[in-house]
């Protein structure tokens, strides 16, 4: 019986993926760079306005949380005749 050196290069196949991996590593890898533009920036900065209303927005809560707020019956109705009437 004839025995062959038939594919010995898959002896030891752990050699070969971590030759691999080391090559993969020691390649560089590009930066990946995000840049925000000043408007963008502004943009993102809290307004007075909607400081303001974010003030607002809390002082309602804590009132209706206390039972403390208070509708005006007038105001409402005012308002609702207003919206429809500048259609």
């Amino acid at each position: 019986m004839k025995i062959n050196n038939f594919n010995t290069n898959r002896i030891n196949p752990y050699n070969n993926q971590m030759n691999k991996v080391d090559e993969l590593k020691k390649a560089e890898k590009p930066v990946d760079k995000v840049e925000i533009s000043s408007t963008a920036k502004a943009m993102q900065q809290i307004s007075e306005v909607e400081q303001l209303r974010q003030k607002k927005v809390e002082e309602l809560k804590v009132q209706v949380e206390n039972g403390t707020y208070k509708l005006n019956p007038e105001d409402i109705a005012k308002s609702i005749a207003d919206f429809y009437l500048k259609k």
